[in-house]
């Protein structure tokens, strides 16, 4: 019993109130200091933000037999022609790795189709297919009206200036 009462003071006297200072120590450890960085703000987070929208409405609208990704490419197709997949690569933002897969299957939707170049036979062409061509077609004015979304919480002069600016960021 003695034994019992000497634990009991001395699990006490270890359960005894925190001195000021550790105390004080304590509550700033609990609370985060301020920083100066809000993710919010932050130029990243909200182009990632605005880009799941337009995602969502690219989906929503176009379906989800084509990607966003998949489209850019038919579409600079449209524009340019034939031309390598490299080429089409920069022109779309991708990388090798992606603009290979891209290409791999629009091909294998017959959507695209690559062939040798006469003036370099070490290089493959991709071109649109008439299925290609006329996805492309068809997707065109709802790609438009996608953009003419995403964009729709701005005026005209808004759409203008941001489009602008966004441009001077590449």
């Amino acid at each position: 019993m003695a034994k019992t009462a000497a634990l009991k003071r001395s699990t006490k006297a270890t359960k005894a109130a925190p001195k000021p200072a550790a105390k004080a120590a304590a509550k700033a450890a609990a609370k985060p200091a301020k920083s100066t960085y809000v993710l919010d703000d932050q130029i990243g987070f909200i182009l990632r933000q605005v880009w799941q929208r337009h995602t969502m409405i690219f989906a929503r609208d176009i379906g989800s037999n084509l990607t966003p990704t998949q489209w850019a490419a038919l579409s600079k197709l449209v524009e340019t022609g034939p031309c390598s997949q490299n080429q089409l690569g920069r022109l779309t933002a991708m990388d090798v790795a992606t603009i290979k897969g891209v290409i791999d299957r629009l091909t294998a939707r017959g959507l695209t189709e690559t062939s040798a170049d006469p003036q370099d036979g070490r290089r493959l062409l991709v071109s649109l297919t008439r299925a290609g061509q006329q996805l492309a077609e068809k997707t065109a004015p709802l790609a438009l009206a996608i953009s003419k979304e995403t964009l729709a919480p701005l005026d005209a002069k808004e759409r203008e200036t941001l489009l602008s600016l966004l441009s001077r960021l590449r």
